[in-house]
């Protein structure tokens, strides 16, 4: 074959492989564009419908990372490459990024449950690892939490859903848990009405339900008696506070002793 021959079918091959390569340099930067248009369409469908903003933008980017692949191995398919082959190579090369990154990946499914169940959501108070604090952040990988002296605690997920998760945002009230020590040879009933008309007197308790007022223990030097209000919960550690004090101030206006423990010691001469 002489070379005159040899150039219209080397003038054919790059006609035919360049209108190859634009038709993939079209196919992924029109894919991506509209990979990129749907995504965002999703997200601000998912605001409008009051969806949780991490839900939302977790959603968006898992769509827009599959559309993005599906674009690629087009555009791969567009130029001859055995997309079979491909999908094949890049699950075995994510089988072993998989293996390489155990840990990481147990904290994305947890971040996964966490946003698609959300036991607790931005701006919740919550305790879970031992750690309590407001939820600041919600990634994929980490749960970020503000404790209540402005700490910033980041947490990994599989660490959150792994052990025992307390919200206490869920619900509207919380009661109180008192416990009140009077000397044993206080008036009980006296002391009961001085319990209740504290709580009586304080409008942040809830008048539904009641106060549960009763006698738990008889302990080696006091009396022990529950004092249990309900308030909302955005009242809790203020009404739990200003009770202690307010009962320690009541009780010494009246009498009433609020012992400590003592200990007798006897000295036995040999």
């Amino acid at each position: 074959m002489n070379i005159e021959e040899l150039i219209p079918m080397i003038s054919d091959y790059i006609v035919l492989y360049g209108i190859k390569c634009i038709v993939a340099i079209v196919i992924f930067v029109v894919g991506k564009w509209l990979a990129n248009i749907v995504a965002n369409f999703l997200s601000a469908g998912l605001e409008k419908k009051n969806v949780d903003t991490t839900l939302a933008r977790f959603i968006k980017n898992i769509v827009y990372y599959v559309l993005l692949i599906i674009v690629i191995i087009s555009a791969l398919g567009q130029l001859g490459v055995q997309t079979a082959s491909f999908v094949a190579i890049v699950g075995a090369a994510g089988l072993a990024i998989g293996l390489a990154l155990q840990g990481s990946l147990a904290n994305f499914a947890a971040g996964v449950l966490i946003i698609l169940f959300r036991p607790i959501k931005t701006g919740d108070f919550v305790e879970v690892s031992g750690v309590s604090g407001s939820v600041s952040d919600i990634s994929i990988f980490a749960t970020t939490l503000l404790t209540g002296d402005n700490k910033t605690v980041i947490i990994a997920n599989a660490d959150v859903t792994g052990g025992n998760i307390t919200n206490f945002s869920t619900q509207a009230t919380r009661r109180v848990d008192l416990v009140v020590g009077v000397a044993y040879d206080a008036d009980i009933k006296q002391v009961k009405d001085e319990l209740k008309a504290l709580a009586d007197a304080d409008e942040r308790i809830l008048k539904d339900p009641g106060v549960t007022i009763g006698v738990v223990e008889l302990g080696d030097s006091s009396v022990n008696l529950v004092f249990r209000p309900w308030v909302n919960s955005a009242d809790y550690w203020g009404v739990y506070f200003d009770l202690n004090e307010k009962i320690k101030n009541r009780f010494e206006e009246v009498g009433i002793g609020i012992p400590y423990p003592t200990m007798d010691v006897n000295v036995v001469k040999s």
